[in-house]
């Protein structure tokens, strides 16, 4: 029976960070048994203090922490040494590494990814854009849009749109019905980057069955009918080369693979 851990996240901010960090750790580890409690904004010794009371109350504990105020960060390392608590600073070495190579000294503030500066606010503005514009809802102002997703339905676009939009960029997606005219002027403006998601027939077939069993909605029988999707598809392909709209086959990407390949497309038409 393998050893189970309990393992303590400690942040001097949300937290959000050492977790995602967490996350892509513990998936290297296939037997890796384990009970997760966060601590965020941890900003004193006495609140470093408890947590470390609590390790020592428990078995096979230990510590992960990303904490930027030098001080408090060779706090929490030493009472974790002084009571022989595994403890690993996540951004320390990073952070010094990083002042050396810069020749400035770092900051070591709490948050400073989290600044609303204009980064932040472009995000807000394209994901209020794209949920607004999601499933061909408005296309009014299509040239505003920095993306345009096209695909039959159950190719990834709401979800490809708002990960693209989380990353800045204005997004619209349009689903492609047969026989149904596609907005006027699509693509028409330079500056929006038209592309064209499709997937394996068979595939969709098996996502769209799950689907409508789950509507109960049992009149919905092109929907599911594989050689209706397979001429859905081809007619897809037919509208995108007619174009010259880059295509990408969703099927085995993630969502997160998807839209790194739109960034490159990206990328690449602003570098021509």
């Amino acid at each position: 029976m393998n050893e189970k851990y309990n393992v303590y996240l400690v942040s001097d901010s949300t937290g959000e960070t050492l977790d995602r960090i967490f996350l892509s750790l513990k998936s290297q580890f296939e037997n890796f048994d384990y009970e997760k409690k966060e601590f965020a904004f941890v900003r004193t010794e006495q609140q470093v203090d408890k947590i470390i009371k609590e390790c020592n109350e428990v078995d096979s504990s230990l510590i992960l922490y990303t904490i930027v105020e030098t001080k408090l960060a060779k706090y929490i390392s030493s009472q974790s040494q002084k009571n022989n608590v595994p403890c690993f600073g996540i951004l320390g070495n990073l952070i010094l590494s990083f002042s050396k190579l810069l020749n400035q000294k770092a900051i070591h503030k709490p948050s400073a990814q989290h600044v609303l500066d204009a980064d932040y606010y472009k995000r807000i503005e394209a994901i209020q854009f794209t949920m607004s514009h999601d499933d061909g809802k408005k296309v009014d102002d299509i040239d505003n849009a920095d993306v345009i997703l096209l695909g039959v339905s159950r190719t990834s676009k709401t979800p490809t749109s708002i990960y693209l939009a989380n990353r800045g960029y204005k997004t619209i997606n349009i689903p492609l019905v047969l026989d149904q005219k596609i907005p006027k002027g699509l693509g028409k403006n330079e500056s929006s980057n038209v592309v064209g998601l499709v997937a394996d027939p068979e595939r969709l077939a098996d996502i769209r069955r799950n689907r409508v069993a789950i509507m109960k909605n049992p009149r919905l029988k092109d929907y599911t009918n594989l050689d209706f999707i397979r001429k859905e598809v081809e007619d897809s392909k037919t509208l995108f080369k007619k174009n010259n709209w880059p295509i990408i086959d969703v099927t085995r990407r993630s969502v997160e693979e998807t839209a790194a390949s739109i960034l490159k497309i990206i990328e690449i038409k602003k570098n021509k």
